[in-house]
């Protein structure tokens, strides 16, 4: 299981140099992902992506919720009331849920790849400003031993917290 860490780096310079002694302490570059203003950051550099900008992932997950109840709720009344001359079975229900939930989660993803991460609002203000934000995923054995390495090495980095949550396969 890991966990997110945020890091609030003063510049690009700090970024590159946090980097690579993330790279020294043996933690994956594709665990970690720098987001700054456009244009601002080296392309060497692992940037975030639409994973980490946006709500996509809370987006899918909602919708699949929502659609399943709705395709289950709507299979059930398929069954309860079903048309004339038609034999309904409980497969039209498992594929009406399906269908509900895989509708729903496509639907709500789109909509959520458009809106940026609720995760990421507190660090909006500093990255306009030109600062650059770390986000490095960390088993959770490791999060006080990285912690640790950031505020001894780099007095001027700012710890911004935990993402509790961190998706399997970002």
């Amino acid at each position: 299981m890991r966990r997110g860490l945020y890091f609030m780096l003063p510049d690009v310079t700090s970024a590159r140099a946090m980097l690579d002694e993330l790279l020294l302490a043996r933690v994956d570059e594709r665990h970690m992902h720098f987001y700054a203003k456009e244009g601002m950051l080296p392309a060497d550099m692992p940037a975030a992506n639409s994973f980490q900008k946006t709500d996509l992932i809370h987006g899918a997950e909602t919708g699949m919720l929502i659609g399943g109840i709705a395709g289950l709720l709507s299979g059930g009344l398929l069954l309860i009331f079903p048309p004339e001359s038609v034999e309904m079975r409980i497969l039209v229900l498992l594929i009406s849920t399906l269908g509900g939930a895989f509708f729903g989660s496509w639907a709500s993803a789109k909509a959520a790849a458009a809106t940026p991460s609720s995760s990421l609002q507190p660090f909006r203000a500093d990255v306009d400003e030109g600062k650059v934000l770390l986000m490095v995923d960390v088993p959770f054995r490791r999060l006080t031993e990285i912690q640790e390495l950031v505020s001894k090495r780099h007095p001027e980095i700012h710890f911004g917290g935990i993402d509790p949550h961190v998706p399997v396969f970002s």
